[in-house]
């Protein structure tokens, strides 16, 4: 009976070495430390990248019309605001502080965004001002106020193009960043705790963000200089167009449709001449042709305050790795 006494003292000393407590908290410390790929964010930027593309594919084959286009810019701005809660994730401010250059190719891409819909909504303004003035024209029968008009509507049209090349030349540039920003090595003792597949993933969900954000700007700013171009090509011209987008989306070549249904240029010419029905009948379309500008200014302004934050995130981002 003593014996076993003697050896019942020996079964503390198992208790008192466990060597499976502390791994058991450095992998839960590990699992912290991760950035991106578990956080909830990430999932729910994806599913709103998922969305811009589906919308992008039902533009492929239908008319883009205001209502469309609006429901593309407001899933726009609400996946660049998904987008700024990432970037104020401390895992994501670490892995940005850790590729300066990266942030910068960023910053370059974020600035044209910002510059672009800043110009629009200058332009959307003065576009304003003008069909004011056109109605007021309208109503005093006077057709060269008109002359005026039209010419402004030809000048916003060029100038709408102009944003159409300043989004698109960038395209390429920004894909090269991306490219060269999935292949900086870790050169850091804190990017250390951060995996190759986790960098690689916040990698992709910018470059998908960036690509969502050119393609829906494009299908703005064509869209509306389509519609305010002059409606008169010759067949040289139509060809010429079509070939030049190289197989583009018909979001990227047409008009939007509102906006081509209430073209009322025809019904200016000889606008003395007309009855008082007439001239109501023309007022009530500029008037809906107004409340479109109108909408598609509201929504398009709330897309630039989305960018102009991102960039600012940016900003701090880079300022914190400096």
């Amino acid at each position: 009976m003593v014996g076993v006494f003697r050896r019942s003292i020996s079964l503390p000393n198992k208790n008192l070495n466990r060597p499976t407590v502390k791994p058991a908290i450095s992998h839960h410390i590990r699992s912290i430390s991760l950035p991106c790929r578990s956080h909830p964010l990430i999932s729910q930027i994806k599913e709103e990248i998922n969305g811009l593309n589906a919308w992008a594919s039902t533009s492929k084959s239908h008319p883009q019309t205001y209502t469309n286009i609006s429901h593309g810019l407001t899933l726009l701005k609400d996946t660049h605001e998904t987008f700024q809660h990432i970037f104020q994730l401390p895992q994501t401010q670490e892995s940005l502080r850790c590729h300066p250059l990266w942030v910068e190719n960023l910053l370059e891409d974020s600035l044209r965004f910002v510059d672009a819909y800043g110009t629009f909504q200058t332009l959307i303004m003065g576009l304003k001002e003008e069909h004011s003035s056109a109605q007021i024209a309208i109503r005093k029968r006077d057709e060269s106020k008109l002359g005026m008009y039209m010419k402004s509507k030809k000048k916003f049209s060029k100038e709408m193009e102009k944003l159409v090349s300043s989004i698109r030349c960038g395209t390429q540039t920004q894909q090269q960043h991306q490219h060269l920003q999935m292949q900086v090595p870790a050169v850091s003792a804190a990017e250390a705790l951060l995996s190759v597949a986790d960098t690689a993933e916040l990698g992709g969900v910018i470059s998908d963000v960036m690509r969502v954000t050119v393609f829906v700007s494009v299908a703005l700013f064509n869209g509306i200089a389509m519609s305010f171009a002059p409606r008169r090509f010759s067949w040289t011209q139509m060809v010429k167009l079509s070939r030049s987008s190289t197989r583009r989306m018909n979001v990227e070549s047409e008009g939007l449709e509102e906006l081509q249904l209430m073209e009322v240029e025809e019904s200016f010419e000889n606008l003395k001449k007309k009855g008082d029905e007439e001239v109501r009948l023309i007022l009530k379309r500029m008037r809906d042709l107004e409340e479109c500008v109108c909408g598609i200014e509201s929504v398009s302004e709330k897309v630039f305050r989305a960018l102009i934050n991102s960039r600012v995130l940016l900003l701090n981002t880079l300022t914190l790795a400096q």
